[in-house]
This record gives C-alpha cells, structure tokens and sequence, in this order.
C-alpha cells in the first residue's frame, strides 16, 4: 500500500511540476519574450551567471518536488498535500526553495535573454508568490501541522536561507 501511495505521490507531483513551475517558469517567460534574446551575446562570465541561474534554479526546483514525494509522502499541490512536513534537504535552510528556484530561473533567463520584462515578471511572480505564502499556504500548514510547522517556522527562515541548516532540538523532530 505505501508504494502504491508514493507512486501516485510521484505521478500527481510530476504533473503538478510540469503545470505549475512549468508554467511560470517556461510558458510565460516564453510568451512574454518569444525567447528571443539580446544581440550580441554578454561577456562569457556574464553568461555563465546566467546560465547558472536557471540551471540550478531547475535542480533546486526538482530536488523539492522529488523531497514532497519521499519525505512528504504527498505532492506540493493543495488538493494532494504531504502525509508529513518537509523539514529536509534545502528545507532545513529556507521555508519556500521552491518559489525561489522559480524565481531564479526566472531572473536567470531575464538575464540571459536581456529581457527587462522578464525582471519585472519576476518580481510581480515573487509578490504573488508572498502573498500566497503569507494568507494560505502559511495558515494551512499550522492548521495541518501545528506545533510541528511553528517549531519549524520559528527555526528556520520564509526567505533569505539560513548559513547553517536548521538541527532538531535536543533529538525531537521538527
């Protein structure tokens, strides 16, 4: 029964990847920009930021999704939520990796096609996102999770990661 469950975890999390972070991270840079991009291109330095950007921005973004269905035992979507809080991995160091992997790779492909519409597409996708974390998602993982999520929220940062990942305390689980 478990596997059954983490295989429909890990199909429900793959369509949500493709639909959701696919979409604001693929389909609308791509209708905003038609990915045509800046001529010439940037110094190669420049061009190995940006590179980076939406390259890890994408390995971060994944990593999550995979974190939801083996840790979780669930998905990141709200109508198929995780059996357990996801404290691990790059949760340990920051709240939301995943809308910052998004973000990244947007303002990685911002840069890389010297698209100022990208920037600000980028930062309207940071306030939504926000805005969405602060009313909902926030508010739903403490009723979820109680005092498990506010020893968690309380240990480890919404946005700028921590330098060292968050520990339990004294062997109790976050």
């Amino acid at each position: 029964m478990r596997q059954v469950r983490r295989n429909a975890a890990a199909v429900g999390t793959a369509i949500f990847l493709v639909f959701v972070p696919g979409t604001a991270a693929g389909v609308v840079p791509w209708l905003l920009t038609g990915w045509r991009g800046r001529e010439p291109p940037p110094h190669p330095v420049i061009r190995l930021v940006e590179v980076v950007l939406v390259v890890v921005g994408a390995v971060v973004l994944v990593g999550a999704f995979v974190r939801f269905v083996t840790e979780g035992r669930g998905t990141p979507a709200p109508i198929a939520p995780t059996e357990r809080l996801v404290v691990g991995g790059l949760y340990r160091y920051v709240r939301n990796p995943m809308y910052l992997a998004v973000a990244a790779t947007i303002v990685g492909q911002a840069l890389l096609l010297g698209r100022l519409e990208l920037l600000v597409y980028a930062a309207l996708f940071l306030g939504a996102t926000a805005a969405f974390v602060y009313w909902y998602e926030e508010p739903m993982l403490l009723h979820r999770y109680g005092s498990q999520y506010e020893t968690y929220r309380r240990a480890v940062p919404r946005w700028w990661p921590r330098w060292r990942p968050c520990e339990p305390d004294n062997g109790r689980e976050i």
